[in-house]
């Protein structure tokens, strides 16, 4: 019980603050997408290999979210797009206040796209909503084919997830096929691509999905 009330009271702060991140991203007409996944799952480089494919049409912003360095924001603005990173200082996960105090720093009106890369972790990020529209789970099968069992939650809210590293499958313990059923039975409606920042295969899938979500 004392976890409940220390817990609600902060949660509840963060979704006001959500709801007025929502309500600038709504009136600025730019879609929000929270890109979720343990470390070294692929978040940054899958951002490195989508922004080469869509940023001769689309205007994309990206926030960083770290506990320590701008590489990964580094990363990012090599590829052409105005990338802004949150250093948390320890905390595992972002929130919709930091949102909200970065939000300055891009020209909202001018976006069709801001995507937001968060800690690396598959419990914290998923409890904060940021004011996003959508959460992308990003799995990579060198995690094993019972993270989506093991932590429900994210995998369940997620409107996309993103099976990353499948060029690994021949040398490593994976059921594919287990991901998916055990996805599909946690969100029914879930869009699942299966594919491999290293080889390209299966990023043309979800690059085409990509585009035709942020203009709808």
């Amino acid at each position: 019980m004392p976890e409940i009330e220390v817990s609600r009271p902060i949660l509840e702060a963060n979704q006001r603050i959500a709801q007025g991140n929502r309500r600038k991203f709504q009136e600025a007409g730019v879609k929000v997408l929270n890109l979720i996944s343990s470390p070294g799952a692929g978040k940054t480089t899958l951002l490195e290999q989508t922004l080469s494919r869509v940023a001769a049409e689309l205007a994309v912003g990206v926030v960083e979210g770290d506990i320590q360095t701008t590489e990964d924001a580094q990363r990012v603005a090599a590829c052409g797009v105005r990338a802004v990173q949150i250093e948390t200082k320890g905390a595992c996960h972002l929130d919709g206040q930091m949102i909200s105090q970065v939000l300055a720093a891009f020209e909202l009106d001018k976006l069709d796209l801001l995507i937001v890369e968060n800690v690396g972790n598959l419990v914290c990020p998923v409890e904060f909503d940021l004011g996003e529209d959508m959460k992308v789970a990003v799995l990579s099968v060198t995690e094993g084919d019972d993270k989506p069992s093991k932590y429900p939650q994210l995998f369940q809210e997620a409107g996309v997830l993103i099976v990353n590293k499948i060029d690994l499958l021949p040398y490593i313990d994976c059921d594919l096929e287990r991901i998916h059923q055990t996805c599909r039975r946690l969100n029914p409606s879930q869009k699942i691509f299966d594919l491999s920042c290293r080889s390209g295969e299966g990023l043309e899938d979800w690059v085409a999905w990509l585009k035709a979500w942020t203009r709808s």
